[in-house]
C-alpha cells in the first residue's frame, strides 16, 4: 500500500486533539485516525514511558506530533486553541490532572461548547480508587475478567493487555466518543465522556455473567465451556511443537471434526465424565502429525480447527493475505484499518512521526495563531527537519 496523504474514511472532517498517554489512549486515536479523522498528537517536551522509538509505534500512525509546553500558560493556551476547532478531545490522565493544568472540561467546553471530552482511565474518575495507579492487569482483575482465565488447578492466564487496555478501555472510549459526537451533531452541545477500562472490561463480559447467573459457567477456573474445560474447545500440540485450536462447539461441526481425524469410536462429549478420555485421544491424534499437515486435513472446512499461528506469521496466512489484514505501508508490516466500509474505504496515511516533527505544520494548518513566535519562545518544539 502506499503512503496516503489524505483521508478518505468515514470520519473525514472530524478533528480530534490526542492528549498523549500511554497504551488505550494512542490506539484510540489511532483508530479514529485510520478511520479518517484528522487527529493531532500534543506530547510532552520530555515523554513519560517510552516503550519503542517514536517513528517505530504503530499506536502513533496516521497523525502529526507537537510538542507543547503544557506548564507553560502560553502552551495552555495553544492546546485551546486546537480545541476551538476540534470536535473530540482525548485525554488520559488522573482525575483532576487535566483541570489543575487548565485544559480540563470546563476550561475545554468554555471554549467550544460542541466539544466531546473523553477521558481515559483505568478505575475512572470517581470512587475510591480513582486516584490511585494501576495496568491492565490490576483492572481486569478486579472486574472480574481476570480470574476466569487459564487451566483447572492452575493460576489466572493474563490475556496480554487487550481484554483492558484495548477491548474495555480504548474501544469503549470510541464508541462514547462517536455516540457524543453524533448527538452533538443535533444537539450542538459537547459533553464528557468516562471512558473506565473496569466498566469496559465488565460490560465486556456480559454474556459469561449471565451464563454464570444461570447456572451454566462456575467459578472453577478451567472447568467450562469457552475456558478450556471442554475437549472440544481447546488447543492441542502436533508433533512438530506447534499448536492446532478446535472449536467444534456444534454437533454436526463436531462430527466433521472425528471424522477428518480419523476417530470413529470416541468418548460421548456429552458426558463431562467422558471429557478426560476425550481430551487425552484428542490430545493423542493431534501428535501424531506436524500442524502444516492438520491444517491441510481442515483447510476450508467446517470443523472449526485452525493452526495457533505465532504473532510473526499471521500476515502470512492465505485467507488474511486475500482480505488484506495486513499491509506493508511504509517499509512496515502491519495491521490494515478495520472495520471495512463498502463507500469511504478508510487507508492509512502517514506513519508514526518523531515526536514534535510536526509542530509548525500542524498547528499552522490547525489556525493556531503566532506559531513561529511560540517556537522562539520555547512554547512549542519543532523537532528535527520540519519539512
Amino acid at each position: 500500500m502506499a503512503t496516503q496523504t489524505t483521508s478518505t474514511g468515514p470520519l473525514a472532517g472530524v478533528r480530534v486533539v490526542e492528549i498523549a498517554g500511554i497504551g488505550p489512549g494512542p490506539f484510540a486515536a489511532m483508530l479514529l485516525a485510520d478511520l479518517g479523522a484528522d487527529v493531532v498528537r500534543v506530547d510532552r517536551p520530555r515523554p513519560g514511558l517510552v516503550v519503542l522509538p517514536p517513528e517505530q509505534d504503530l499506536l502513533a500512525r496516521g497523525r502529526p506530533s507537537v510538542v507543547v509546553d503544557l506548564k507553560s500558560p502560553a502552551g495552555v493556551g495553544v492546546v485551546l486553541d486546537l480545541v476551538e476547532h476540534a470536535d473530540v478531545l482525548l485525554e488520559g490522565y488522573r482525575p483532576g490532572v487535566a483541570e489543575r493544568l487548565g485544559i480540563g472540561p470546563d476550561d475545554c467546553l468554555a471554549r467550544n461548547p460542541a466539544l466531546v471530552y473523553g477521558r481515559m482511565t483505568g478505575w475512572g474518575q470517581d470512587g475510591p480508587l480513582a486516584q490511585t495507579a494501576g495496568h491492565d492487569v490490576n483492572y481486569i482483575s478486579v472486574a472480574g475478567a481476570l480470574a476466569p482465565m487459564g487451566r483447572a488447578g492452575g493460576p489466572p492466564q493474563i490475556p496480554l493487555n487487550l481484554v483492558g487496555d484495548f477491548g474495555g478501555g480504548a474501544l469503549y472510549l470510541v464508541v462514547g466518543v462517536l455516540a457524543a459526537v453524533l448527538e452533538a451533531r443535533t444537539s450542538g452541545r459537547g459533553q464528557v465522556v468516562d471512558a473506565a477500562i473496569v466498566d469496559g472490561t465488565a460490560h465486556l463480559a456480559t454474556m459469561i455473567t449471565a451464563m454464570m447467573r444461570g447456572g451454566a459457567w462456575t467459578d472453577e477456573r478451567g472447568t467450562n465451556l469457552l475456558d478450556s474445560g471442554a475437549p472440544f474447545y481447546d488447543v492441542y500440540e502436533t508433533s512438530d511443537g506447534r499448536w492446532m485450536s478446535v472449536g467444534a462447539l456444534e454437533p454436526q461441526f463436531w462430527a466433521l471434526t472425528l471424522e477428518l481425524l480419523g476417530l470413529t469410536d470416541a468418548p460421548d462429549r456429552d458426558d463431562p465424565a467422558r471429557w478426560p478420555a476425550l481430551r487425552q485421544l484428542l490430545a493423542d491424534t493431534f501428535a501424531t502429525r506436524t500442524q502444516a499437515e492438520w491444517d491441510e486435513v481442515f483447510d476450508g472446512t467446517d470443523a472449526c480447527v485452525a493452526p495457533v499461528l505465532p504473532l510473526g506469521e499471521s500476515h502470512l496466512h492465505p485467507h488474511l493475505v486475500a482480505r488484506g489484514t495486513y499491509v506493508d505501508h511504509a517499509g512496515t508490516v502491519q495491521p490494515a484499518p478495520a472495520p471495512r466500509f463498502s463507500r469511504t474505504p478508510a487507508t492509512l496515511t502517514t506513519p508514526p512521526s518523531p515526536t514534535g516533527a510536526d509542530t509548525r505544520a500542524a498547528l499552522t494548518a490547525w489556525g493556531v495563531p503566532d506559531v513561529e513566535a511560540l517556537l522562539a519562545s520555547g512554547v512549542v518544539t519543532q523537532n528535527g527537519d520540519p519539512t
